[in-house]
């Protein structure tokens, strides 16, 4: 599985709001091509790009941008985070 958990803190629910970007925990095997593909499988949104880092405690985060404004809005509500 390549997306674990969605990562919500104030700065990653702020840029869902400003940006349009989730944030996810994600296998730390996993490329930014399988992110996205799982990304577009899982919500049926279209990613415009990921970039991913190594979080001080050895997770991979990636942060997904969107091209629909409203996308991780709407998949942050399916959640059931905001």
């Amino acid at each position: 599985m390549v997306l674990k958990y969605p990562y919500a803190t104030e700065k990653a629910t702020t840029a869902v709001d400003e940006k349009s970007q989730l944030q996810f925990i994600v296998d730390n095997r996993a490329s930014k091509a399988d992110i996205k593909r799982a990304i577009e499988k899982t919500f049926g949104k279209e990613v415009t790009a990921v970039n991913t880092m190594m979080t001080t405690k050895g997770r991979k985060k990636a942060t997904i941008s969107f091209a629909d404004n409203k996308a991780a809005e709407e998949i942050m509500s399916r959640l059931g985070i905001m």
